[in-house]
């Protein structure tokens, strides 16, 4: 479906599961166990896994705050994108590992779900892949304390409106984590 040519392909993408990231975030163990299980089933399906990884003033790389998450473990021929920016597109190599792998419909994991998440399911879907929010696997901060809506909200919105995105030839999906396939 997606309107990427002779790309048939599926990948997990894991977004910004840093320490420096996760500390304080909604469901933190849940959401992190959740991305866990979800990849060691894609790994089984022989579905690619993409990291993302975030570096700014608070992020510095090799810093602590900048490593992934202990509990997920990353093989070495699965790649990390490094980002500066929102969307895990935006001046990376992520859509050149994508294309490499004939990969056209993107399975979207990891945190902010207010920031970076949400810039990376609509800057795939413009670039024409069809994106699965894992509705379970994503949260956020708690930014209440500045007005933003609590982590809960933010979570259940956005599984709310991206469940009714569309787009010409493009699928758009919120699936809990035991219900993502990998078949075909």
């Amino acid at each position: 479906m997606t309107t990427l040519a002779a790309r048939p392909n599926t990948a997990v993408v894991v977004v910004d599961v840093q320490n420096g990231v996760v500390a304080g975030a909604h469901e933190r163990d849940a959401v992190v166990a959740t991305i866990g299980a979800l990849v060691a089933r894609a790994r089984q399906a022989h579905v690619p896994i993409v990291w993302v990884q975030h570096s700014d003033d608070q992020l510095v790389p090799g810093s602590d705050p900048w490593q992934y998450v202990p509990e997920l473990d990353r093989r070495e021929s699965e790649p990390v994108v490094h980002k500066r920016f929102g969307d895990s597109f935006e001046d990376t190599e992520l859509e050149a590992i994508l294309a490499a792998a004939g990969v056209g419909h993107l399975v979207v994991t990891g945190a902010q779900t207010d920031a970076c998440i949400r810039s990376t399911i609509h800057g795939g879907f413009t670039r024409g892949y069809d994106v699965t929010l894992v509705a379970d696997a994503h949260t956020t901060e708690d930014l209440s304390a500045w007005g933003a809506p609590t982590p809960e909200q933010v979570i259940a919105h956005t599984n709310l409106y991206w469940r009714h995105q569309s787009a010409p030839g493009r699928t758009a999906a919120v699936t809990p984590a035991h219900q993502v396939s990998f078949d075909g």
